[in-house]
């Protein structure tokens, strides 16, 4: 079961804004929040595609307006996720 909280579209007709895809990818992560070679195999056999393709998808749908509207709480956890990323490399570096 899926945590993903879906907003409606103000016209009330439902739409997201999202393709298929995108939507089930979200739903995907919200299931599967940790990195493991298990998580790699479901989203191969579930979604067909890459896991270097799935992560792709997944860090250009923390960027966008219509994903932060779809699924909030995801959305919030995978940018902190990825500034908490950015910033001990950051730190690396120094």
């Amino acid at each position: 079961m899926s945590n993903v909280h879906v907003e409606s579209s103000r016209d009330g007709s439902g739409s997201t804004g999202l393709d298929d895809l995108s939507r089930a990818i979200l739903a995907f992560e919200s299931e599967w929040p940790r990195h493991t070679g298990d998580k790699e195999e479901a989203l191969r056999r579930k979604l067909g595609i890459e896991p270097a393709r799935y992560y792709q998808l997944l860090g250009r749908l923390t960027d966008d307006p219509a994903a932060q509207a779809y699924a909030p709480l995801l959305i919030g956890r995978l940018r902190r996720l990825r500034e908490a990323r950015s910033a001990r490399r950051a730190r690396l570096l120094r």
